[in-house]
């Protein structure tokens, strides 16, 4: 759901919406300042900001939905890597941004049980991507005022559900920017970025698979 916007005008758009989503991870779910409000923040975020920025950049703020809108045909190639590049950006600055709004928090490294957190990364990456992909890619659902509310409703449910478990952030930019806040260790790191990326694949290719 992009315009005619200049490639500058989007990257701009992906950082300010990728910063605000992880801004509000790391500070009201790492750094605890919302409390067992902090998935309503996050959605509600990703909403608002899903909403200010989707006519001009699409509003992936994720590199695994950035990949699935390329391999669906929906965006072009030359502007994938600049997309990523902004978005692992964005989630680093809001990491350190984080720090300072809330300097004396306390971060806990989260310890992932490998099975469990695969198989929460992967399962709601998938159902992100492919409802992302299904709202606000296809054309029999072009121009729907309801796709902003659908995709973050997907990221609260995930969040409620699995984000004890994993962290949920089904986003590697989200992981960059727990990586950066110390709630994820480097070892770790692939039990997020593996099946985030595998899960976008998977829900790419079911998304064509079903197309009639």
């Amino acid at each position: 759901m992009t315009g005619g916007a200049s490639l500058k005008s989007k990257l701009v758009a992906e950082f300010i919406g990728t910063f605000f989503l992880a801004l509000t991870i790391c500070t009201a779910a790492i750094r605890g300042s919302a409390g067992e409000y902090a998935p309503f923040a996050i959605a509600a975020t990703l909403l608002v900001m899903i909403y200010a920025v989707g006519h001009i950049s699409g509003a992936h703020f994720n590199p695994a939905v950035t990949v699935a809108v390329w391999l669906r045909g929906s965006f072009e190639r030359q502007e994938v890597l600049p997309y990523v590049f902004v978005q692992l950006v964005a989630g680093v600055v809001a990491a350190l941004s984080s720090q300072l709004i809330a300097p004396d928090s306390q971060v806990i490294t989260l310890e992932l049980q490998t099975i469990d957190s695969i198989s929460a990364e992967f399962l709601y990456t998938f159902a992100l991507v492919f409802v992302i992909l299904n709202v606000a890619t296809h054309e029999s659902t072009e121009g729907n005022s309801y796709y902003g509310a659908a995709i973050s409703f997907v990221v609260l449910a995930g969040a409620i559900t699995v984000g004890g478990i994993s962290g949920g952030s089904f986003n590697p930019a989200v992981t960059g920017s727990m990586f950066f806040s110390d709630f994820i260790s480097f070892a770790d790191l692939w039990i997020h970025l593996v099946p985030q990326m595998v899960a976008g694949l998977a829900a790419t290719f079911t998304f064509l698979a079903i197309q009639d």
